[in-house]
C-alpha cells in the first residue's frame, strides 16, 4: 500500500473525529501544528482514501492540500554562519521548505567560504548524507561558485539542489558532474524575500525539489520499504513513552526511507531494535539502528522487501 503525502488544515472542533478517521483508513498523522484556533496536520495515507476524508472533512470546513515534501527531511547547506557569507535567503528557503510540508534543517560550514580554502569535514558530510536531499545556498558569484562547489558536494550522496546568483543556464554549465536541480537569481542579498520576484524564486526551488522527492518515491515504490517510516513512527510513540518527553522540535523527523529519533543512541538503540511491530517482526528485523551525526541521537534505514522478504 502506497501513502500519499497531504496536508489537512481545520479548526480544533471534532478534531480528535478527523484523526481517528485518518488513523481508521490506513492513514497517519506525522506532524502536528496548532496555530491559534487552528489546526494543520501533515499526513501519510492510501491515495483511494482521500476523497473520503474530503467527504467526512467537508462539514468540518476542513481543508485538505496535496503536499509532496510530507514525510521529507532535508539539508540546507550554507558556506558560513558568518554575516558576510550567509545568504540571507537561507532562512526563507528553510521556513518554505516547512510550509510545503518538509522537515528542514540548516547547516552551516565550519570552512565552507573562501575559493582557496573552503572545504567540506566528514561529519558534515555525513550529516548532510543523513537526509533525504541537500538544498545548496551558495552566493552571487560565478566564478566563485565553480571553484568551491566540487570541494563542498565531495561526498555527498543525497541528491543536490545548487541555487545561486548566477543564472540557470550558467549555473548548469559550471557544474560537472550536474546535480538534480539548479535554481538562479537567488543569492546573497540584504532583504528578506517579500516580494513577488522573491516568492516566484522560492517556487521555483519548491519546483525542483518536488521533482527530486517525486523521483525518490518512485524508486521505492519500485522496491517497497518492509514498512512504512510513518508506521515505525506510530511504534515507537506507542511504546516509547520517552519520547514524550523529548520538547526538541520533531523529536521524530519521518524520511522516505526511514526516521529520525530524537534520543540518545547509547541508552535507546536496543530498546528500539526490540519494539515489536507486528506479530513477532522488530523493528531491527527490517531496519538498521544508527548512530545518527546529530548530537546521539537514533537514526532508522528501513530495509527494502529484496532484502528482508518482509512487509508489515
Amino acid at each position: 500500500m502506497i501513502l500519499v503525502p497531504i496536508t489537512y488544515k481545520g479548526g480544533v472542533f471534532r478534531l480528535d473525529e478527523v484523526i481517528d478517521y485518518i488513523e481508521d483508513l490506513g492513514g497517519y498523522v506525522v506532524q502536528r501544528h496548532n496555530i491559534a484556533s487552528e489546526v494543520v496536520l501533515q499526513v501519510l495515507m492510501p491515495q483511494a482514501d482521500i476523497e473520503n476524508l474530503k467527504e467526512f472533512s467537508r462539514p468540518l470546513a476542513g481543508e485538505i492540500i496535496d503536499s509532496p515534501l510530507v514525510g521529507t527531511e532535508i539539508a540546507v547547506v550554507i558556506p558560513s554562519l558568518e554575516i558576510h557569507h550567509l545568504p540571507h535567503s537561507a532562512c526563507d528557503v528553510a521556513e518554505y521548505l516547512r510550509a510545503n510540508g518538509s522537515k528542514s534543517n540548516i547547516l552551516g560550514m565550519a570552512r565552507g567560504f573562501g575559493k582557496r580554502i573552503a572545504q567540506l569535514n566528514d561529519e558534515e558530510r555525513d550529516l548532510i548524507n543523513e537526509h533525504d536531499m541537500a538544498v545548496y545556498v551558495l552566493g552571487n558569484f560565478a566564478s566563485c561558485i565553480e571553484k568551491k562547489f566540487p570541494k563542498l558536494r565531495r561526498g555527498v550522496t543525497v541528491p543536490i539542489i545548487l541555487t545561486g546568483a548566477p543564472a540557470r543556464d550558467v549555473l548548469e554549465e559550471q557544474t560537472d558532474p550536474p546535480v538534480a536541480g539548479y535554481v538562479g537569481g537567488l543569492g546573497r542579498f540584504m532583504h528578506r524575500t517579500q516580494t513577488g520576484e522573491d516568492i516566484e524564486r522560492l517556487d521555483a526551488v519548491i519546483a525542483e525539489v518536488e521533482k527530486v522527492i517525486a523521483k525518490r518515491r518512485a524508486e521505492i515504490a519500485n522496491d517497497p520499504l518492509s514498512v512504512s517510516p510513518a508506521k515505525i513512527q506510530d511504534i515507537i510513540k506507542q511504546q516509547l513513552p520517552e519520547i514524550e518527553e523529548v520538547y526538541s522540535p520533531s523529536p521524530l523527523a519521518v524520511q522516505l526511507n526511514g526516521l529520525r529519533v530524537k534520543l540518545s543512541y547509547p541508552k535507546y538503540s536496543d530498546i528500539i531494535r526490540n519494539l515489536v511491530i507486528e506479530d513477532d517482526v522488530k523493528i531491527g528485523d527490517v531496519a538498521d539502528v544508527l548512530p545518527s551525526r546529530m548530537r546521539d541521537y537514533v537514526l532508522i534505514r528501513i530495509r527494502p522487501l529484496s532484502e528482508t522478504n518482509i512487509v508489515v
